[in-house]
């Protein structure tokens, strides 16, 4: 049975620090602005359409002000209203972004051709991907003509605590930002919240001595994977490499002797060590 994709994103108004890596002046901060895009980040991967009360439940944000921010993100094309059924989907204006992202990659268009190469040769997938609030988003995913994983594309996201990807991003930060991010996110999973930080901490420890974190069948039960950072020679922006498999032919010893190793290898000539 699979378990949760993702995490839903903090108010912006309790959580500021752990937004981002970098330290927040909240006199700059523009609210406003934090809370529509919060109504952006909503939408799950495969959902089309959203009402304003799955954006109060997603975002912890009064009825009122949904109203008024999803009026303006439709008006602006950010959204678009269905009036028959009285709910909102994305609009071009998203779409426009995401291409812009994705064509301004450089990093990107030169990591493919390698991807593919370390696809084909292991028989899995490979995906690079960057951290948006407490998920990593995926910015690209190949896999090769015998992968047999989940079918997680560009824009797809994944928690931290359970994805390798997450794991591996988190196991480089400060250690303040990285324990107020794990208080964040245990306390946005739940019930289940302290487990999952265990877990994943268990891995974070393990990246001083390996150089990599993983993730066994802990997001999916069927899937394993392995990730790697880096950052950006170009920017300075730090990016996870990541490979995954079916847990179920593809076990820990494969992921351990011959797939990590390929990895690392893979982020030293993409990137710097973080």
């Amino acid at each position: 049975m699979s378990k949760p994709a993702s995490t839903t994103s903090p108010s912006p108004v309790t959580s500021l620090s752990t937004r981002t890596s970098d330290p927040v002046d909240e006199r700059k901060f523009v609210v406003a602005l934090a809370r529509g895009l919060d109504l952006l980040r909503a939408f799950r991967p495969g959902e089309t359409l959203l009402g304003n009360r799955d954006f109060v439940e997603r975002t912890g944000l009064p009825k009122a002000t949904v109203n008024r921010l999803a009026y303006t993100l439709t008006v602006l094309g950010y959204l678009r209203f269905d009036e028959a059924l009285g709910k909102y989907a994305l609009d071009a204006g998203v779409l426009s972004l995401g291409f812009a992202l994705l064509s301004g990659t450089d990093t990107l268009e030169l990591a493919r051709p390698h991807m593919r190469n370390f696809a084909r040769e292991v028989g899995a997938a490979v995906s690079l991907g960057c951290r948006d609030g407490l998920d990593m988003i995926y910015l690209e995913t190949i896999r090769s003509e015998t992968a047999l994983t989940l079918g997680l594309a560009s824009g797809s996201k994944l928690s931290m605590l359970t994805s390798s990807m997450g794991r591996a991003y988190l196991a480089v930060q400060p250690a303040d930002t990285r324990a107020a991010l794990l208080d964040e996110l245990r306390r946005a999973a739940g019930d289940e919240g302290a487990l999952l930080v265990a877990q994943a901490q268990r891995e974070i420890d393990r990246y001083a001595s390996e150089g990599c974190c993983y993730s066994f069948r802990d997001w999916h039960d069927d899937v394993n994977a392995v990730a790697v950072p880096f950052s950006d020679p170009r920017d300075g922006r730090l990016l996870v490499l990541s490979c995954s498999g079916p847990a179920s032919s593809m076990g820990e010893s494969v992921f351990r002797e011959r797939v990590a190793p390929r990895l690392k290898a893979l982020a030293r000539r993409l990137g710097d060590s973080p």
